[in-house]
């Protein structure tokens, strides 16, 4: 009988661990930021250009089409810029 409980409360700390992790990776959100000057046409996640959606820029590199990056990836790639605000 012993043993059953044992199991039991292993089972029961193997779940309850399992349902923190989750309910701790759902709270982190990752930090993004805009990137603009490497998007290809047609690939912008939002409007500009006097466009107001996404998908809609025109052509590749564009300085003024962005899209958005997990923080700190912008400025590793050749071209991009960091949008502010």
């Amino acid at each position: 009988m012993q043993n059953k409980q044992i199991i039991t409360a292993a089972l029961m700390a193997i779940g309850l661990s399992a349902a923190l992790s989750v309910a701790t990776a759902e709270d982190k959100k990752p930090e993004t930021e805009k990137c603009a000057g490497i998007v290809k046409a047609g690939m912008n996640d939002c409007g500009a250009n006097g466009h107001a959606c996404a998908g809609k820029a025109a052509k590749d590199s564009d300085p003024g089409e962005w899209i958005t990056l997990p923080k700190g990836t912008c400025e590793k790639i050749a071209g991009g810029t960091v949008v502010k605000g």
